[in-house]
């Protein structure tokens, strides 16, 4: 769903640039508070005149690759996961993030004027060090800051981008960089597109438009630099790229998700997201999308796929308790599956706190091993008032 993840940056996106400058908005020491609320963010209701995910649509690409003027909340999200020649692993993330202020754009007379907003977030997991590092950047759409589109595509926010280098198969550059760490990758699609829900539309909840259109590139083959310190690697591996667009998504009983994406190396993959509810219950809304080695690809629904939680994590900095070890299977699919966190602790101290990080998955009963990322929001505070175990 991967992501209605954070849309709520959204109308939250305009307020944070008023209230706070550049270096409160940049985490400090993993101390700052929590400003935005997922759950609050996403909730409720769009102003009128903002196009919504209400009915199916044909999708085009590489054309949908760039950006959906009219509708609220729109990202790009790549993660993967990567390896040296020595055989060190990382994980990586970057996303971004844009925001429709008003339905359409409006003529204004200053060069800051815009209606869009965007966000932007950079991790990077270092498993042998040990170390979660994370960056999170806002800015507005003037000036040449940030933005999307373009022939071909650039998704920008200040030196952070994504850049396309070929139309079919798709490739992409990213280069983003920080102090502390900075990557340099090029990824180039090995499966095609796939839509997931109901033919990329994808149902969050039953009032109409509570939606969004979803699809993903579960393998892109990637190779590049990434710099640790003052330590640089050639690395290579596999990401997965997640793009949705979206006015309006969650229920007023819906608190966070659990997102699962998941290389198998049987050449399959595996995208779930399990909304929770406030009671801590699965809604039935649930879902995801299997694709085959050859790239075809079936809808799951929440009733074939058996999650549980084995253990747990708490965080010494926001005190959020977070699932650490899951149990994922889908007997109709010969699925069986263990998934645990490369790190325990991958939270992003952003302004929303959430839980985003490269996993091990481990095959049970004959099922593939692989790897992959996962997301769970909705675990500070009120929303995680329910911390019994989860299936």
């Amino acid at each position: 769903m991967r992501r209605i993840l954070i849309s709520a940056a959204a109308a939250a996106c305009a307020v944070l640039l008023m209230w706070y400058s550049w270096s409160a908005l940049r985490p400090s020491g993993g101390t700052r508070q929590e400003t935005l609320s997922v759950a609050q963010t996403l909730g409720g209701s769009a102003a009128a005149g903002y196009l919504r995910a209400d009915k199916p649509r044909r999708f085009s690409f590489p054309a949908d690759h760039g950006p959906h003027p009219g509708f609220r909340n729109e990202w790009w999200y790549f993660t993967g996961n990567l390896q040296a020649a020595d055989g060190r692993r990382f994980g990586y993330q970057l996303t971004f993030f844009k925001t429709a202020l008003t339905p359409a754009a409006v003529s204004r007379g200053s060069a800051w004027g815009t209606n869009e907003v965007y966000m932007a977030h950079f991790a990077v997991t270092d498993v042998a060090g040990e170390k979660y590092r994370f960056a999170e950047r806002f800015s507005r759409a003037a000036l040449g800051l940030a933005g999307a589109g373009g022939t071909p595509l650039a998704v920008r926010l200040e030196d952070w981008s994504a850049q396309q280098t070929s139309p079919r198969p798709w490739g992409v550059r990213l280069s983003a960089a920080e102090p502390d760490f900075a990557l340099d990758f090029n990824l180039a699609s090995i499966k095609p597109e796939i839509l997931n829900g109901a033919g990329g539309l994808s149902r969050k909840g039953a009032t109409p438009g509570n939606a969004s259109y979803y699809y993903s590139i579960p393998r892109m083959a990637t190779t590049g630099t990434l710099r640790i310190g003052k330590e640089r690697f050639t690395v290579k591996g596999l990401s997965w790229l997640d793009r949705e667009w979206s006015t309006s998504a969650l229920e007023p009983d819906q608190v966070g998700w659990d997102w699962f994406a998941l290389q198998l190396d049987d050449g399959r993959d595996l995208m779930f997201y399990q909304l929770r509810r406030r009671d801590g219950s699965s809604d039935p809304f649930s879902g995801g999308t299997l694709i085959a080695a050859d790239g075809r690809a079936r809808a799951v629904t929440r009733d074939e796929v058996q999650l549980e939680v084995v253990s747990w994590w708490e965080s010494p900095v926001s005190g959020a308790r977070y699932p650490s070890t899951w149990r994922l299977r889908i007997p109709s699919q010969g699925i069986a599956l263990e998934v645990v966190p490369r790190l325990a602790d991958q939270e992003l101290l952003t302004a929303f706190r959430y839980w985003e990080g490269a996993v091990e998955v481990r095959g049970l009963d004959g099922s593939p091993s692989g790897s992959g990322y996962l997301e769970m929001t909705g675990y500070l505070g009120a929303a995680a008032e329910n911390k019994g175990p989860l299936r």
